[in-house]
């Protein structure tokens, strides 16, 4: 099976980014081969809407699920309307979220966890 990470580098032992819709890159993992591509996330830097064209990214790429950190609701409607999983919550590398994943340590989410734009940093001063 295939799923994907929000991840902060480009293989195995990058960490899972925190951020869905913000994320550096997508790896995608065929679960029983390890094999595994990276893409770089083309809305990573958009003004507005990086999580719906994150989302819409990786849709058509036959995943089963996708893990990542937060998912906020217009990725995730995305994602949910693409018949695609989403577990939020994971943490650490890669190769050590895959081992959990496998484990059944993951309890796939039934809503965002996280509110829209959420992952832009606002509400941050400086001063």
């Amino acid at each position: 099976m295939k799923i994907a990470f929000s991840a902060a580098g480009a293989d195995l032992d990058a960490q899972v980014d925190p951020r869905f819709g913000r994320c550096q890159y997508f790896v995608i993992v065929d679960t029983d081969t390890m094999e595994f591509e990276a893409a770089p996330n083309s809305g990573a830097t958009a003004g507005g809407g990086a999580g719906i064209a994150a989302a819409q990214q990786i849709a058509g790429k036959g995943l089963e699920a996708v893990l990542t950190g937060n998912c906020g609701p217009n990725a995730f409607d995305v994602l949910k309307a693409a018949g695609i999983k989403v577990f939020t919550g994971v943490s650490g590398s890669i190769k050590e979220a895959i081992e959990s994943y496998k484990a059944g340590k993951f309890q796939s989410t039934a809503q965002p966890n996280v509110s829209a734009h959420s992952g832009m940093g606002r509400g941050r001063r400086k001063g």
